[in-house]
């Protein structure tokens, strides 16, 4: 079983709650879990940037990564939208098979 965990900032809650339910929609993600109020600090352009972003936490399995990245870039206001994946090394087994069962 190769579930796995996207991150995924976005600029604020019409975009976060747009690219959650798509991919809920799609069967490209189990859940998605929206948390408010991340604070992001990076270098854009030679400048260092702080925003405040929504984060979004993106359960999945592992090969509907590229499928999920193409629909978060075309939904997304960033015209480079964090979206990063990690696998989930171990979880209750019945959330990963509820995981598997939601994104047929």
């Amino acid at each position: 079983m190769n579930n796995c965990i996207i991150y995924c900032t976005v600029p604020n809650e019409f975009n976060a709650n747009l690219i959650a339910t798509t991919l809920v929609e799609e069967n490209l993600a189990a859940c998605v879990n929206i948390l408010p109020s991340v604070t992001s600090v990076y270098k854009w352009e030679g400048i260092v940037q702080n925003d405040n972003e929504l984060l979004l936490v993106i359960k999945t399995r592992e090969e509907k990564f590229e499928e999920i990245e193409s629909k978060i870039k075309s939904l997304h206001e960033y015209n480079l939208p964090e979206i990063i994946s990690v696998p989930i090394i171990k979880g209750s087994e019945e959330y990963q098979n509820w995981i598997q069962k939601a994104t047929l």
